[in-house]
């Protein structure tokens, strides 16, 4: 096992990264502590998950870049394969809040339904080997990002691919980009959404003619005609001056309305009974399951609020998590991290040699410049050598015998008597 970063094994900081982004770090530096008997504080095990979750946001990157300028052959798909994307809100500091989209692709099987009779016999569609993809990202950067996702899973060579979202626009311009083909289905839940708003309006919430008008347009989509249903919510202007007060008409006619444009505006994806028979999914539960799953779960704990450079990283690691990959993707981030080690090593020295460079240059330049300066003092000892002597100096030294004419010779003292 080779090693990490920094003064704990390879043990302990997968530990302390895998924790962190099941848990809140405090419970997770206790959970070490009590399982692997190493005492780290909540700073270590938020500091060591989050760059773990950096590393892995960069390996998926790169994988992006790689993909776009190679584009490799797609690995196969399914027979029949679920795409659905959605968006949940985030905490973030200072108050603010911040939508965080996912997408969920799985593949269907088919099962025979037991306990409902009125399709008894025939095939339900059910989606399963579910796999994430999260960012806080506008719509085109999370179409781009979504891309080493897309690829794994084989979405470009999958048979089918049903892409089961709701009404947004920017849902339908992520299938456009991906697999254009695609069978775009209209999640139940929000049909029948717009059909029990009709029907409250007129009827009124909780009224038996409210609960037997939605019955009634729910089974006729779901195993018959949807125009037969559009043209029960047009019938509806006209009992509105029935059953209303007028006070309240306009307000009701204009929910009417309202729900008949969203339903005839997706006319071509309510054909449920069709997708059924096919044995295509018509819910979008994975993926709105993945926003409480996936991100809520984690990133919308009481008190939590991130700073946006963190958001990413915690996402990533928990599509790892939840899409039961880790083994895999652990494996790509300690890479990742003893990469990050190496440049940061590599970085310091390129940084120590350019300062001993620079070091050296400005030694060679005062060198250089030495000459230069002593040119000076040169030209005036020479100037000194050259000018004539003002007091004649001895050419020898040491003791002088005196002259035959000194006074010390006519002294009385030392002559012979």
């Amino acid at each position: 096992m080779h090693l990490l970063p920094g003064e704990f094994t390879p043990t302990v900081v997968e530990s302390m990264v895998r924790l962190g982004a099941w848990m809140p770090f405090t419970p997770g530096s206790v959970m070490i502590d009590h399982f692997i008997k190493v005492t780290v504080s909540e700073s270590k095990v938020r500091r060591t998950t989050e760059g773990a979750g950096e590393a892995y946001v960069e390996v998926q990157t790169a994988e992006v870049e790689r993909l776009k300028r190679e584009m490799p052959e797609s690995p196969e798909g399914p027979e029949v394969q679920q795409l659905s994307v959605d968006g949940a809100m985030v905490p973030l500091v200072k108050g603010r809040w911040a939508e965080v989209k996912t997408l969920a692709i799985g593949t269907v099987k088919w099962s025979t339904p037991v306990l409902q009779e009125a399709v008894k016999g025939q095939q339900e569609a059910h989606t399963g080997e579910i796999s994430y993809f999260s960012r806080m990202a506008d719509h085109e950067s999370f179409g781009q990002q979504a891309l080493v996702e897309i690829y794994r899973r084989g979405v470009e060579k999958a048979g089918v691919v049903c892409g089961v979202n709701d009404g947004a626009e920017w849902e339908q311009g992520f299938i456009d980009y991906h697999r254009p083909d695609a069978v775009r289905i209209l999640d139940w839940g929000h049909s029948s959404e717009y059909i029990g708003k009709a029907g409250q309006a007129v009827y009124g919430a909780g009224t038996a003619e409210t609960s037997e008008f939605v019955g009634k347009q729910l089974h006729e989509l779901k195993t018959g005609d949807p125009d037969k249903v559009l043209a029960a919510l047009r019938g509806l202007e006209g009992e509105v001056a029935l059953r209303v007060e007028e006070g309240r008409r306009e307000e009701v006619v204009k929910v009417v309305l309202g729900s008949l444009a969203y339903l005839e505006k997706r006319r071509e994806q309510i054909r449920y009974a069709e997708f059924v028979a096919a044995g295509y999914p018509i819910g979008s539960g994975v993926v709105e399951s993945a926003n409480k799953l996936v991100v809520e779960a984690r990133l919308k704990g009481s008190g939590m609020h991130w700073a946006d450079e963190q958001v990413n990283p915690m996402l990533a690691l928990r599509n790892v998590v939840c899409s039961d990959r880790w083994d895999e993707a652990w494996e790509e981030i300690s890479e990742q991290l003893r990469q990050q080690a190496r440049e940061r090593k590599a970085a310091l020295r390129a940084e120590r040699q350019e300062k001993a460079g620079r070091a050296e240059e400005a030694v060679l330049e005062v060198v250089a410049a030495e000459p230069a300066r002593q040119a000076p003092v040169a030209a005036t000892a020479a100037k000194t050598q050259a000018s004539p002597r003002a007091v004649e100096e001895p050419t020898t030294s040491g003791p002088r015998r005196p002259g035959k004419d000194h006074p010390w010779r006519h002294m009385p003292i030392g002559q012979p008597r």
